[in-house]
């Protein structure tokens, strides 16, 4: 036992309850006893009493009870050792050594500790000097504010021809070169014959560990023509890779609060993840997940959320992450994986739209299940009986793993489940007989859900077979490449599925286009425009560009070709132009009159009002077919079968009206459309 009874008895001795609850709660005095508001849950009316005499906190709104450790350990979500060890240090009490050899080892550990802190604070410096313009101009491309770059600490490594500028520095404080050595901060061998400075022309990411303390260093190159665009210290008594997360103290403590625990790849994706409002973001270090990480991740959260990129690497990262955990997963414990949209990381999607954007990731988050599911299926052809013998053997496999005996169950349970829903025939009737797999009669082939038809449910509609054959002939059946996802084509491209995509949609194009030309338009619908839910981050800057464009007296002209001029100039001139450029480019036909320059008054008012109204239909059916989906899966009835069927003709039919205003414009000069 590393704390004696007298050693906890000393502690609770030197330090009152009310001096360590006091700097979370403000505590007044009533009689005896101090009181305050609950730190454990909201409340108006005091609940919370201290009684130092007794040595004890009692909250009576939430029940709970003990002394100054617990206290610790409730409020900061520390475990018993940690929060020992916090309060010895602020009673100044030394923490016991257990041998000789173990004060010893901790007290060199202490003495890398100072080093790494002084080396920290080099960086830091070199940062904000004359020789960190180029670091400071990355960190400003990347939206990294300077309170950002305080808040992470992070510094800068000169650049060559310099390779001893942090020796030297440390060498006038007194460190000793063999000391740099050890926590990794030179580079030294018996090939070289004077050590030097690890990293060099290098933005620096300290690495912390549970206390704050600086373990080790990440240093992104600033040069293409590097071997490492991002090199890590090596292992050392202070650091193992394998052990420790980035942001991990800071993180630890957001969970605690409620914050969602997210794993991203990189140090720039976890602070644009902190910028954007996700406290709870951390980063395995330069290597993929390992065991000892997820342990770690694991204390903080029963289901950390592992956010990859969308690409081909981040699925190969998110199913080595699902093998990874598959053996060690307990009742309750598990993971969700959120794939970002393809060609973006969390810092690009962050920066393009905000918070939003990302909760919108965040919250399609998929169970491990899935991704497993996904996984076996994804590209497969499982036209033989054998190839389908194959898949089971693969999927009982997997549920093998599991070492835990009531998930390993539990798992087999869903996973043959997914089975008699994918592949199971119905002999004696057609019909809808499973979520996501409409069976048919014996003679047709198996489906696999998610095929690569049409829509969800085959190419020929419901009951219909892949492969493109004809009506009942058994051709093979195909799982198409990419991640398995168990939703409608239509809903899959929808801004609520796929979440921010770098193409603004056509309609958005349009509105936003209307507005440009016709500036006039703000005039009466000023709030209409402001209310509009627009999918793309990229409309919703240019639409706040155009108001605020418009404030600027564009509505006093007489002229409404003065006005466009006027709105067009402002908008080329802003920091909207490139959105200008995407906005045209998404409009892909030039028929629809009314948006255009030039175009009558009426013209312009019906063609805005039929887009609106689209707008807006189209929104709410998407959500509408999102929760039909939804329903189908849950309940595979026929009343769900035709509310999902309703919604898509609704859908198609806002498609073929919208083709109704194109061309609209006999006022000026073009041919109107009949309805």
């Amino acid at each position: 036992m590393r704390f004696t009874p007298q050693f906890l008895d000393e502690l609770r001795a030197r330090l009152s309850v009310s001096e360590v609850v006091g700097k979370r709660v403000k505590l007044k005095k009533a009689g005896r006893e101090w009181k305050g508001l609950s730190p454990f849950q909201q409340e108006k009316s005091p609940s919370f009493f201290v009684n130092d005499q007794k040595g004890f906190y009692h909250d009576f709104s939430s029940g709970k009870h003990g002394d100054i450790i617990s206290f610790v350990m409730e409020t900061d979500g520390l475990p018993f050792a940690e929060a020992v060890e916090r309060l010895a240090s602020m009673a100044g009490l030394p923490l016991p050594a257990v041998t000789p050899d173990a004060a010893r080892q901790e007290q060199r550990r202490r003495t890398l500790h100072d080093v790494m802190e002084l080396a920290a604070k080099f960086f830091a410096e070199t940062l904000a000097s004359r020789v960190g313009a180029k670091a400071r101009g990355y960190l400003a491309d990347r939206a990294i504010s300077p309170s950002t770059q305080l808040q992470f600490r992070l510094g800068y490594a000169p650049p060559p021809p310099e390779r001893f500028a942090l020796k030297e520095y440390l060498g006038k404080l007194g460190v000793s070169v063999e000391d740099m050595i050890e926590t990794g901060l030179l580079v030294a061998g018996n090939d070289i014959p004077v050590p030097y400075d690890r990293f060099r022309d290098r933005v620096m990411f300290p690495i912390t560990d549970l206390r704050g303390r600086v373990i080790a260093f990440g240093g992104r190159a600033l040069e293409k023509d590097v071997p490492a665009k991002y090199l890590n210290s090596p292992e050392t008594p202070l650091f193992h890779k394998g052990d420790n997360l980035y942001n991990h103290q800071t993180a630890r403590k957001a969970t605690h609060d409620g914050s969602a625990l997210i794993v991203v790849e990189g140090y720039v994706d976890v602070i644009a993840m902190v910028t954007a409002g996700f406290a709870g973001s951390v980063a395995p270090l330069g290597t993929a997940l390992t065991e000892n990480q997820l342990a770690l991740l694991w204390k903080m959260a029963d289901e950390p959320i592992l956010c990859f990129d969308g690409d081909k690497a981040g699925q190969k990262a998110a199913y080595r992450a699902a093998d990874l955990a598959l053996p060690f997963l307990a009742p309750g414990k598990s993971l969700r994986f959120a794939l970002l949209p393809e060609g973006q990381d969390p810092d690009d999607l962050a920066r393009s739209g905000g918070r939003g954007a990302i909760e919108e990731v965040i919250a399609a988050a998929r169970p491990l299940a899935d991704m497993l599911w996904s996984r076996e299926l994804e590209g497969g052809n499982f036209a033989t009986p054998e190839r389908r013998a194959a898949l089971e053997a693969r999927i009982r496999e997997l549920s093998n793993g599991i070492r835990d005996e009531v998930v390993r169950r539990y798992y087999r349970e869903d996973l043959a489940q997914r089975l008699q829903r994918t592949f199971s025939p119905d002999s004696n009737r057609g019909g809808f007989a499973g979520r996501g797999n409409f069976r048919g009669n014996a003679s047709r082939p198996f489906q696999p859900r998610g095929g690569g038809s049409a829509n969800r449910f085959g190419s020929q509609g419901f009951g219909g077979g892949f492969g493109g054959g004809r009506r009942g002939s058994p051709g093979p059946t195909q799982i198409p490449s990419g991640p398995y996802q168990a939703a409608s084509p239509q809903l899959a491209a929808s801004p609520i599925m796929r979440g921010q995509r770098s193409a603004i949609s056509r309609r958005e194009a349009l509105i936003l286009q209307s507005l440009i030309n016709h500036p006039w338009l703000l005039h009466d619908h000023l709030e209409e425009v402001a209310a509009l839910e627009f999918a793309h981050p990229e409309a919703h800057k240019l639409r706040a560009g155009i108001i605020a464009a418009f404030a600027n007296d564009h509505h006093h002209s007489p002229d409404p070709g003065a006005q466009a001029e006027k709105m067009r100039g402002d908008i080329e001139k802003s920091e909207f132009s490139k959105i200008l450029q995407r906005v045209e480019g998404g409009i892909t036909t030039a028929a629809v009159w009314g948006a255009r320059e030039g175009a009558a008054r009426d013209d312009v008012l019906a063609t805005w009002h039929q887009l609106v109204a689209l707008h807006r239909q189209y929104h709410s059916l998407l959500r509408e077919l999102k929760d039909a989906e939804l329903a189908l899966g849950e309940d595979p009835s026929e009343a769900n079968l035709a509310w999902l069927r309703d919604v898509k003709a609704r859908l198609a039919e806002v498609d073929g009206t919208e083709a109704l205003i194109e061309g609209f414009g006999e006022l000026s000069g073009r041919f109107q459309k009949s309805v």
